[in-house]
């Protein structure tokens, strides 16, 4: 059964000028590390945004998840229990997500980390750059397809067949179909949207998979209404391709990158 709405991190992103308080996401462009951005000052409405983001960057099941809290005014640090929170949610995933702080050393909130025994569990760095070596060591690689694709005709069949591959190589045989379905679904959508390189990925998510499908237009993906058939093709039924994915799919969503997007979708064994 698939989501609705999906997770679309700009409904969530918020960015309240006067205040000077900022929420953001982006990932990397092979979907394996994401940076959650917090600036402004530790108040309750910032408390409930940076929480909510925080919940959707842990659904889209990244490798790695870097809090970039160096924008953060928190003299008190009051936010303290929300990244202890989060640690708590990121490690009982299964794979567990590697969750990590960028806190300035010069800031009250890295000692308190600190003198909560977080270094041990949750790490802290100064930089984010820092952060992504760091976590880059940590993210097994054994569990991941990829290819980079051209925009053109062939591709869905050649990120169908990388799907097909993950699924026999890790013995997920039955999400086969699925598998191949959605991400056909994703890469044509790609392909006729974009109009860019595309970066496909499946990762082994638990006893189910994650397909990935990065490319350059920073445009979101929403759902269409379906439009009738033209006159000309009775069969042409557009809009199908998303609604596709939300009906197969577990769940699914987008985020943001540097250079554009990452579409995402979780297939999972249906429920006996």
């Amino acid at each position: 059964m698939g989501v609705s709405p999906p997770y679309l991190h700009d409904d969530t992103e918020r960015d309240d000028t006067e205040r000077g308080v900022t929420v953001s996401v982006e990932a990397a462009e092979d979907a394996a590390v994401s940076v959650l951005t917090v600036r402004g000052s530790w108040d309750a409405q910032l408390s409930l945004d940076a929480s909510v983001t925080l919940r959707r960057c842990l659904t889209d099941h990244p490798d790695g998840l870097i809090v970039d809290l160096s924008g953060l005014r928190d003299p008190h640090s009051e936010s303290a229990s929300t990244w202890m929170t989060a640690q708590t949610f990121a490690a009982g995933l299964d794979p567990p997500v590697h969750l990590a702080l960028c806190v300035p050393p010069d800031l009250p909130l890295a000692d308190r980390m600190q003198s909560l025994c977080a270094g041990r569990f949750l790490p802290v760095y100064a930089k984010v750059r820092q952060a992504r070596v760091a976590l880059a060591g940590r993210i097994p690689g054994d569990k991941r397809l990829s290819m980079t694709l051209r925009p053109d005709p062939e591709a869905p069949s050649l990120a169908r067949n990388l799907a097909s591959d993950a699924c026999l190589a890790w013995g997920l045989v039955h999400l086969l179909h699925p598998s191949r379905l959605v991400m056909s679904e994703l890469v044509t959508n790609a392909v006729e949207h974009a109009h860019t390189d595309i970066r496909v990925m499946v990762s082994r998510r638990g006893t189910g998979l994650q397909l990935s499908v990065a490319d350059g237009d920073p445009r979101l993906p929403r759902i269409l209404p379906v439009s009738r058939p033209r006159p000309d093709l009775p069969l042409d039924e557009r809009g199908r391709g998303l609604r596709t994915v939300d009906e197969t799919a577990a769940q699914w969503g987008a985020v943001p990158t540097e250079a554009g997007k990452i579409v995402w979708a979780t297939v999972v064994s249906a429920p006996r």
